[in-house]
């Protein structure tokens, strides 16, 4: 545990450095900002400052119940808490949020339909609308004997595999290569007169860790399969990986954050010989084109809130956008039935199934959806908790605080201080959570880090406690001991920590 106080000190250091222009090392080829050119030089030391990890657990930091800034939502705890209104939007675009909250929740159905506006599902799909995953905007969950697994789906991918491949990989100009019969997710549903593609089967087998002090925790260790394909095998070199749909709180804010502030935590050589090397995700931006800085997704694979949004539209409920314009949605060239079914693309309506005004709208209610306060954030009990999350090494991924641009799109979203307890760089997590999948500059055994912001609602939000990128863990406990990789060391550490110091820090994470 000794080695956190070193690596907050490395971590501002790095922070100063950057803003003051340092030169940090990413992916070879790509050049993104790394100096904050939206602040005066006050306001740079300000912010590194404000930002630089406590060292003082005997109060709360000033502001730190409010988690993210003057967006945060201070509105009861309910079941609705992460469906809430940044708090300081403007009156005149509520109008907006609300239109966009219809169309998050709007049912799409199959085409031709007599609701034009509605029509265009699939032709394979997983889900019926954004709601339909994001239960109250909530995180996802597997199946757990549920004839339905909408807010949980299988990626199928495979790597390049010849010089061209590679190539397209290493501009970002892909991030993998789809199954050739199944594209690059299972559809476990299909339209009428249409055979969905198969259903996901997750077997588990339960591993006894013993802990420090004695006790010991089951772990759950999934397994996963296909069943009931429907158009042949799967290629022997495709890979699937499950995922559960994220909590949609805080979007904007993340999008908000300057490029220069997230890789200043990266160190994807391990140069300070810590342990962590995080790396940033260097992807393509759907609408321009143009390199950006990965923050969205289980491997950070889309770089803002519209590409979240339209990938989406595309892959789970299979509607086009003018990001992603193909109608057909994740049907291949060998689901020759699928091909051939009707779209929901209405001329008079605009040239895909989800026109411009309806993603701007989406991506508009997903970028300001409330943070939640704080709630005991000046408790005793979550004041040691948070002393020994510290101390532990969580905060060399689950960095703290950031200071949102001065320049944001939207107003609400600027120069906010939030606290989101994420580096959102990519991570080796080791053999345990390794999924095999490549996705961009992410391996099979690499993740981005979670924000941590909200995940003591998860119960009362989305009526469950299933956590990490598949859900396997059913409690906070869990989770922190699937950890491997470059978190082995704070996952020791927690694992080590006598029974009433592991209750603190749990505390401490369902205060957040």
């Amino acid at each position: 545990m000794s080695h956190a106080p070193a690596r907050r000190l490395i971590a501002s250091a790095a922070l100063c450095a950057t803003l003051a222009g340092f030169s940090v090392s990413i992916a070879a080829g790509f050049d993104l900002p790394r100096k904050r050119t939206d602040l005066s030089e006050a306001d740079l030391k300000r912010v590194a400052d404000v930002t630089r990890p406590t060292a003082d657990f005997s109060k709360a930091e000033q502001y730190e119940a409010m988690q993210a800034g003057a967006t945060t939502s201070i509105d009861p705890v309910t079941e609705d808490s992460f469906s809430h209104i940044s708090a300081n939007i403007p009156f005149e675009e509520e109008q907006n949020f609300k239109l966009g909250n219809a169309l998050f929740r709007k049912l799409w159905v199959s085409s031709p339909s007599s609701t034009q506006a509605s029509d265009g599902l699939g032709p394979l799909f997983n889900a019926r609308s954004c709601m339909s995953c994001h239960v109250n905007d909530g995180r996802g969950r597997p199946p757990e004997g549920a004839a339905s697994a909408t807010s949980m789906f299988l990626r199928l991918s495979r790597a390049a595999t010849t010089p061209e491949e590679e190539k397209a990989v290493a501009r970002a100009d892909v991030v993998n290569f789809p199954d050739p019969v199944y594209g690059h997710q299972l559809q476990d549903l299909a339209v009428p007169g249409l055979a969905a593609e198969g259903k996901m089967a997750i077997s588990y087998r339960e591993e006894r860790v013993t802990l420090g002090d004695g006790e010991t925790v089951s772990l759950r260790r999934p397994s996963y399969a296909v069943t009931n394909l429907g158009y042949g095998p799967l290629d022997p070199a495709t890979t699937i990986s499950p995922r559960v749909a994220s909590a949609m709180i805080g979007l904007g804010l993340i999008e908000a954050i300057r490029e220069a502030d997230i890789l200043a935590h990266a160190d994807p050589d391990d140069a300070d010989g810590d342990g962590i090397s995080g790396k940033a995700a260097i992807v393509r931006d759907h609408r321009s084109g143009k390199i950006a800085l990965g923050r969205f997704g289980w491997k950070a694979q889309n770089a803002t809130v519209r590409d979240q949004s339209a990938d989406a539209f595309a892959n789970d409920i299979g509607i086009s956008t003018p990001d992603q314009p193909n109608a057909q949605g994740d049907c291949t060239k060998a689901e020759e039935k699928c091909l051939d079914m009707p779209t929901g693309v209405q001329k008079r309506l605009g040239a895909e199934e989800a026109p411009g005004p309806i993603l701007d709208l989406v991506t508009f209610y997903s970028e300001n959806l409330a943070v939640p306060a704080r709630r005991k954030a000046s408790f005793a009990e979550t004041l040691r908790g948070k002393r020994i999350f510290y101390e532990s090494g969580c905060i060399s991924c689950h960095v703290p605080k950031f200071v949102t641009r001065r320049d944001t799109p939207e107003k609400a979203q600027s120069f906010q201080l939030i606290w989101p307890y994420s580096d959102f760089l990519l991570h080796d997590m080791g053999d345990g959570l390794a999924d095999g999948q490549q996705v961009g500059l992410a391996s099979g055994r690499e993740w981005r880090t979670p924000p941590l912001w909200g995940i003591g609602l998860t119960r009362t939000v989305s009526g469950h406690s299933f956590f990490l990128h598949d859900g396997r863990a059913r409690s906070l406990t869990e989770a922190i001991l699937w950890h491997g990789g470059e978190a082995e060391r704070a996952r020791n550490a927690f694992s080590s920590l006598p029974k009433d110091d592991r209750a603190a820090l749990i505390t401490f994470l369902e205060s957040l």
